[in-house]
């Protein structure tokens, strides 16, 4: 009994301690498509548009009639079998067919829309939790650098050379810097809560963001005509026009052609029974003298001329995104080259050299701080234009339908 309820407890501790999962920048789009609920709810809407394309262009049922009426003085006793079909007189079963086919891909298009978006919402998160992994390991070299100067303070304020305030006030820097990193990690633990849903996790089980930031190389510029959405608008005008057509298909109703027998029996006196049946076709013909179907067909007209100012209209959005998105790339990558080749080195100089300077005596902390301080305000600015580099990258590359093809 007790090495049953062991091994229930070791089995059931195994089940609930799921694997920690790694991943990089890369490996998200594969891990999205895969694994997103969202999206596996929305590829449902496929099959949906699929179900209704199996019941689509079909003739209706035909009716099987069976009229009885027992004899009478007047009338014999009758039976009469029939069966009715109904045809169409226009190509309104065929429309249908090409319309539910239409609609399908653009079922098809539109979970693939939805993809694009979550695809680009999850890197963006992962290039902003590297881009904390940067901050934070900017912020552990500046507290080195601090605590390095903090003893040095110590050794120099027990020798009475300068001040012990200057000592605290080193100390309370290192401090201010250990307080921002701890900030920067709280950042990352709710861009990681907002990330494993997105990737089919949940709160519990273990994510780590591995790698670095890609480098910073502009993408080629790339037509957006494949974009999902783009091409979702394109064939929302074609089912239109295939609805329009429907439409002033169904003008006129269909026909009805049938096939019917009758069997008789009649008592007459003198002679006995006598039985006798006759059979015939039929054929029903609806005249549109009252209704043409022209509100439908008025409707689907304007949905058509809407599905193209739709288009129009997304068209300009989607080049208005893309040509904002690669400026921004510009603008950041200039910024990013002008800080690491000219700024960040004259900086670093700065700050060396006053730190030797307050060593020898010849300048005092404040200066040292301020130095130090726009060394680093001056990295920070640094990770942070590279970030907006590469979410304008991400948003660029939504935009243009990268990963959509």
């Amino acid at each position: 009994m007790k090495s049953t309820l062991l091994l229930t407890l070791l089995l059931g501790a195994f089940a609930s301690s799921a694997p920690a999962l790694t991943l990089s920048l890369g490996e998200i789009a594969p891990r999205v498509r895969t694994h997103n609920p969202a999206l596996k709810a929305a590829r449902l809407t496929i099959a949906e548009a699929q179900g209704r394309q199996l019941g689509a262009g079909r003739l209706s049922n035909p009716s099987f009639n069976y009229d009885f009426q027992n004899q009478s003085h007047v009338s014999p006793r009758t039976g009469v079998f029939s069966f009715d079909q109904s045809f169409p007189l226009t190509r309104r079963l065929s429309l249908e067919k090409q319309l539910t086919s239409q609609l399908v891909q653009a079922a098809e298009l539109e979970v693939r829309d939805v993809e694009r978006k979550l695809i680009a919402e999850a890197q963006q998160q992962v290039v902003r939790l590297l881009t904390l992994t940067r901050q934070k390991d900017l912020r552990q070299q500046q507290t080195e650098l601090a605590q390095k100067l903090a003893d040095f303070a110590d050794g120099r304020a027990k020798a009475g050379e300068v001040s012990p305030l200057d000592a605290k006030q080193v100390r309370l820097d290192s401090q201010r810097l250990r307080v921002e990193s701890r900030l920067l990690e709280a950042q990352s633990v709710s861009l990681l809560g907002q990330l494993k849903p997105m990737l089919g996790l949940n709160a519990e089980d273990s994510l780590t963001i591995s790698g670095d930031l890609p480098p910073m190389v502009l993408p080629k510029v790339t037509t957006w005509t494949v974009r999902p959405d783009y091409r979702l608008a394109q064939t929302k005008i074609i089912a239109a026009e295939t609805d329009k057509s429907l439409a002033r298909a169904n003008r006129l109703q269909d026909v009805k052609m049938g096939l019917f027998a009758s069997n008789e029996m009649q008592d007459v006196p003198g002679t006995g029974r006598v039985y006798t049946g006759y059979a015939g076709f039929r054929f029903s013909l609806p005249l549109p003298f009252w209704n043409r179907n022209q509100g439908a067909i008025a409707e689907k007209t304007a949905t058509a001329d809407r599905a193209r100012l739709e288009r129009d209209a997304l068209a300009m959005q989607i080049n208005s995104e893309s040509g904002t998105a690669r400026k921004e790339m510009e603008t950041n990558a200039s910024i990013v080259r002008e800080a690491r080749e000219d700024l960040l080195p004259l900086a670093a100089q700065q700050m060396e050299a006053m730190e030797k300077a307050y060593e020898s005596g010849q300048a005092e902390l404040q200066s040292v701080l301020r130095s130090r301080d726009q060394r680093l305000q001056l990295e920070s600015s640094t990770l942070d234009a590279l970030r907006d580099f590469h979410l304008a990258r991400i948003r660029y590359e939504a935009a243009v339908g990268t990963h959509s093809h």
